[in-house]
């Protein structure tokens, strides 16, 4: 069973998670994808501007920014002067619509993030784009727990760097990363956000049983 560079789990949402997440991260290698939109704070899924400073004030959290809303339109139409600020994240995902980004779109993507001196992440619903300057998330599901009926290869190569998402949760995970294609050598991450939620809410027991269903 190939094994993932790391895990992202998408959706903390409430400080009182911190002690947990840290736990588990001293464990185990994962990013915490951070749901951010200018519009909507405090909501379940996207932390309150205190709880996400939390967030990136605590130790050991190896975070992502996943965008969506203004900034993240913002930030495929005009990189310069989107409102967003990363800092303090290790990625930033834009999530700009369902329809994919064209060229211009991942060019500036790509430049917002280099300017801040990270990775971008855009997502794909069919095989990996060969463009690096972006990292690239197959991903049909947009936090539905849709599970997509095939998964694409992976290129033959790190670049770009690609990861999977759709559906994925303990009850299955293993047995995706099986049917996965993944040339030697080659890294990837996979993503989850609805499999890793129990009654609506962001839940460290799931993140737990995905870790040890895939690392042991």
């Amino acid at each position: 069973m190939p094994k993932p560079l790391f895990i992202a789990f998408t959706g903390a949402d409430d400080a009182a998670l911190l002690p947990g997440m840290q736990d588990l991260s001293a464990r185990y290698p994962i990013e915490w994808g951070i749901l951010v939109d200018r519009d909507r704070h405090g909501v379940p899924l996207f932390p309150a501007s205190e709880v996400r400073a939390a967030f990136l004030a605590a130790d050991g959290l190896r975070l992502t920014a996943h965008v969506c809303g203004t900034w993240a339109r913002e930030i495929v139409t005009d990189p310069d002067t989107a409102g967003f600020d990363p800092a303090g994240f290790r990625r930033v995902q834009v999530n700009h619509g369902f329809q994919g980004s064209d060229a211009p779109q991942v060019d500036r993507t790509g430049r917002f993030a280099r300017r801040h001196g990270m990775r971008a992440v855009l997502q794909c619903g069919g095989a990996f784009p060969a463009d690096a300057q972006v990292d690239w998330l197959y991903d049909v599901s947009f936090g539905t727990g849709r599970r997509p009926t095939h998964w694409p290869p992976l290129p033959a190569s790190n670049a770009p760097f690609c990861g999977f998402s759709g559906g994925i949760g303990p009850d299955n995970v293993a047995g995706l990363l099986a049917g996965l294609e993944v040339p030697a050598g080659a890294d990837f991450w996979i993503d989850m956000e609805s499999g890793v939620r129990r009654d609506g809410r962001f839940d460290l027991a799931h993140c737990a049983a995905v870790c040890r269903a895939v690392y042991g």
